[in-house]
């Protein structure tokens, strides 16, 4: 559904009509709720069991979800091209601004970040953490589209694409020292907007060959590599002791059939699968909701594709459809990846699924990141003439 607002055209005889695609604005608050319902009905046990509160997780999820939907309604109203904007006092855009700003927090993250699992990747604020890795995505989705629309025919030769791939590097690696399956979708953001906007595009699939082999080589000739104990983990899930939270999602996703079990009444996470409500919470909507229930929430993340896609494609500018290409590259890798763990299809890694995954850091940005396309359609407008009788 997309709402026509009617302006005024010096045009005689005719009128602007304005978009908004309220088509996504409620896909997105449908996905928000969903989650919040799932994690709930994921978490309950365990955060009544360790914090006496049913609802703990619930709660900090919903506070979380407020404040993103504020931002993506504001963002929205606000007209995305002012991202290009420079300070004149600094001579620096907002796009480079925020882009810096990221780069900082990585470095930052990484020398007093809050540890966790072995790893630092949040940043204590007194009252939450906040995980500077997801607001990076959003910086790289911006300063690339910034980038390129000032010069996209950059992009037709290899030095050009390297060019930007070294520049989304300094953002890349140090996300990659904390958590490589984050620094997996940061890049394909870069490349994904890269590809689109490049006239030749052979050097790219040379580029991700070569990728493939470095990102393989480090994973098993790495020494002490726990991603390489993954790599055998993902072999032998049923024998590995290290495959449990695997081996128990599998056995959640067997267990729903084709209707599942009816929501809240999911055996798996009363302890089985640990932290039931973050990475692994497709498996329980498998297990209570079945097939169904699965088909349609990856059928709901399509149409949440198609509608950035078709924002994208009739975008006012190069750089309108960028933001939109890195957005849909983003959010397609993350949910691709997340459901593909939780299937034993690739090895394990720490991949949120979108708006359903506990994580506020995660669903504010997201939301927010959602903002920026809807202002993106916001600004479409399109000239009708009256016919005269």
């Amino acid at each position: 559904m997309v709402r026509r607002r009617r302006r005024r055209s010096n045009i005689k005889g005719s009128s602007i009509n304005e978009y908004y695609d309220y088509s996504l604005l409620f896909i997105t608050f449908f996905l928000v709720c969903f989650g919040l319902i799932m994690i709930y009905s994921t978490s309950s046990y365990v955060a009544q069991r360790d914090f006496n509160d049913a609802a703990k997780f619930l709660k900090g999820q919903a506070i979380a979800a407020v404040l993103g939907a504020i931002a993506m309604i504001i963002v929205s109203r606000i007209d995305y091209r002012i991202l290009r904007r420079k300070f004149k006092k600094f001579n620096i855009n907002i796009a480079m601004l925020l882009y810096i700003v990221c780069v900082f927090l990585q470095v930052f993250v990484l020398f007093f970040g809050v540890e966790s699992h072995g790893k630092k990747r949040w940043i204590n604020l007194g009252f939450t953490t906040f995980q500077p890795s997801e607001l990076s995505k959003v910086a790289m989705i911006i300063f690339m589209a910034y980038l390129i629309q000032k010069a996209p025919r950059t992009l037709d030769t290899i030095a050009g694409f390297l060019l930007c791939f070294f520049i989304g590097l300094f953002i890349i690696v140090p996300i990659a020292i904390a958590n490589l399956s984050t620094a997996i979708i940061v890049a394909a953001i870069v490349v994904g907007i890269c590809f689109v906007a490049s006239r030749k595009t052979w050097y790219y699939y040379v580029f991700i060959a070569f990728a493939g082999v470095a990102v393989a080589a480090y994973i098993f000739l790495g020494s002490q590599s726990y991603r390489a104990e993954r790599i055998a983990v993902w072999q032998n899930v049923e024998t590995e002791p290290k495959g449990y939270q695997i081996l128990q999602g599998l056995y959640a996703i067997a267990s729903g059939g084709l209707f599942g079990t009816q929501l809240g009444e999911s055996k798996q996470k009363l302890g089985f699968i640990p932290e039931a409500h973050n990475d692994m919470i497709f498996t329980v909507i498998c297990e209570e909701l079945g097939l169904f229930g699965a088909v349609s929430l990856m059928l709901l993340f399509v149409l949440l594709l198609y509608r950035i896609l078709i924002i994208g494609l009739n975008a006012q500018d190069l750089f309108g459809s960028l933001i939109c290409v890195g957005v849909f590259v983003h959010i397609a890798v993350q949910v691709i990846l997340n459901i593909a763990v939780v299937t034993n299809s690739v090895p394990s890694t720490g991949v949120p699924l979108p708006f359903i995954s506990y994580g506020g850091t995660s669903v504010s940005i997201l939301m927010a990141e959602i903002g920026v396309v809807l202002s993106v359609s916001n600004q479409m407008k399109t000239t009708k003439t009256k016919e005269s009788n």
